[in-house]
């Protein structure tokens, strides 16, 4: 049952695309908060497929943690999921993604116009200062802006190497940093084709106030986002540990 619930899913989510894709190239002439617009109807409409087909939905906790002001979200990555419904949760923000995705044909050139915050990984100095004047352009617009610090997706339980780019736009933008746990990887994982029912639960943690070096940053970052998410993930399955609530904070 849940491989044919999977492969509705997928039916959905490609025609959906599809019949949005046709008509994203019309919204390229007009303001951008007109093709953002867009593309937060294309996510809703995938959440909602989610729910309604396969049986999957979400919860967010720290909603109050969400600030009116600019701040720089750093999210643990283990789905597509999270790069969707995260449009449906957070104000106007731009994200750190790979510049090749800019090369995509209309889908590229949508991103451009919505606005992104492209980085050549094979660049390096060059493309972190690119990085930061293009950051610092989307926040002087009132945009947040978002970044996976470990810059690929990992499997639930695993945590990959925190790269540097998310401390350079920490100390850079003087912003707070709101970091952000999850447990999706445990319903739709990296390269899955299944996507299982259930609850994902995102949440917002206590932000990282400017002003800190280097090392106690990428530490204190660190040690948030896995231990949130560790937390999540055996919540999820039903283990959660001594001491630990599942409304923990």
């Amino acid at each position: 049952m849940v491989v044919i619930r999977s492969t509705l899913f997928m039916i959905g989510l490609v025609l959906w695309t599809v019949a949005l894709g046709l008509g994203a190239p019309f919204t390229l002439p007009f303001p951008r908060r007109v093709a953002y617009a867009y593309g937060k109807l294309w996510a809703g409409g995938v959440i909602w497929m989610l729910k309604a087909i396969v049986g999957l939905g979400y919860r967010v906790r720290g909603r109050e943690r969400l600030p009116g002001a600019p701040v720089i979200y750093a999210m643990k990555h283990q789905s597509a999921w999270e790069t969707i419904v995260f449009m449906e949760l957070a104000p106007h923000f731009a994200v750190v993604l790979k510049r090749e995705l800019l090369r995509i044909p209309i889908f590229g050139w949508y991103l451009l116009k919505v606005g992104m915050v492209p980085i050549d990984r094979n660049a390096r100095g060059a493309a972190m200062r690119s990085m930061l004047k293009a950051a610092s352009g989307f926040v002087a617009e009132g945009r947040s802006i978002v970044i996976m610090p470990e810059g690929t997706r990992i499997a639930p339980g695993r945590k990959g190497r925190y790269h540097s780019g998310v401390a350079a736009l920490y100390r850079h933008l003087d912003l707070p940093v709101v970091p952000v746990a999850l447990n999706s990887g445990l319903f739709w994982g990296r390269r899955a084709f299944v996507k299982r029912p259930g609850t994902i639960t995102l949440e917002f943690l206590e932000p990282i106030r400017p002003g800190l070096d280097k090392q106690a940053f990428m530490a204190l970052l660190e040690e948030r986002i896995e231990t949130a998410s560790e937390r999540l993930r055996l919540e999820a399955l039903g283990e959660t540990p001594p001491g630990d609530s599942p409304e923990a904070a």
